[in-house]
């Protein structure tokens, strides 16, 4: 008797692993684990491809760039995950915009420049001395160098004559 009842608990199991069973074998089982592993594949190559664009925007290097996507080929998944903690902060775009933006602002603070020829200038000089270009123009009196607004020398205090280029900068 306790032989018949397990058999029929046997068989009770055999059907109830068996519809299972069935299903593992059966053509949409195929469909769906074939779909899915092809979405698997793609996301792989697309997670793959985004490290390859990010990390062009990113490094300069060709071999940095080559183990950057290396990295987001292998190992799968977590290659990006990687990539993304030890990227560069800045895009190379953005690095040479900052300094292009410090390199025009050492030189606005370097003092006076010659409009002609960009040479360091003096406040003080009326003409460059590298091209010759005149700078300001000399008080009648004093031999100051003068502004080109100014109605009189602030040094002797002698009129200015207003000249051509003067008038040109109003």
């Amino acid at each position: 008797m306790i032989a018949r009842i397990l058999l029929l608990q046997t068989n009770g199991d055999e059907d109830a692993f068996g519809s299972v069973n069935d299903f593992f074998d059966s053509e949409v089982w195929l469909l769906i684990r074939n779909v899915t592993l092809f979405f698997v594949f793609v996301f792989w190559l697309a997670s793959a491809f985004w490290v390859y664009k990010d990390a062009k925007r990113r490094i300069e290097d060709p071999w940095l760039l080559a183990m950057a996507v290396a990295l987001g080929l292998f190992p799968p998944f977590l290659g990006p995950l990687i990539y993304m903690l030890f990227r560069p902060p800045e895009y190379v775009e953005d690095v040479r915009e900052r300094e292009l933006e410090i390199k025009a602002m050492e030189e606005n603070l370097g003092g006076e420049r010659c409009p002609v020829c960009r040479a360091d200038v003096d406040d003080t000089f009326l003409a460059c001395p590298v091209c010759t270009t005149k700078l300001k123009q000399a008080c009648r009196r004093c031999k100051a160098p003068l502004e080109p607004l100014w109605q009189i020398c602030p040094y002797c205090e002698a009129p200015v004559e207003a000249t051509p280029r003067a008038l040109e900068q109003l």
